[in-house]
């Protein structure tokens, strides 16, 4: 993970940009010393059917998954 301050980033940007890009690699910018945004390649999320596709037919339910899981709040 490559750091860079602010100011630096300003000067720069679509050179970092490209970087993050082409490289994947993360940069951390910084304020000061301090880590303050993370800038990383954009990623697809899976589907749900990717995800849990496996598992599709297998899974058990013992309750009802609509039922409440707990008990009413008193009114106040």
């Amino acid at each position: 993970m490559k750091a860079i301050s602010k100011s630096k980033l300003k000067s720069k940007l679509l050179e970092f940009l490209r970087f993050v890009e082409s490289e994947g690699e993360e940069l951390v910018v910084t304020d000061r010393g301090n880590p303050v945004v993370k800038i990383v390649k954009y990623a697809e999320s899976p589907s749900t059917e990717a995800l849990f596709g496996d598992m599709r037919g297998k899974v058990q339910y013992f309750e009802d998954l609509t039922a409440p899981t707990s008990d009413e709040w008193e009114e106040l």
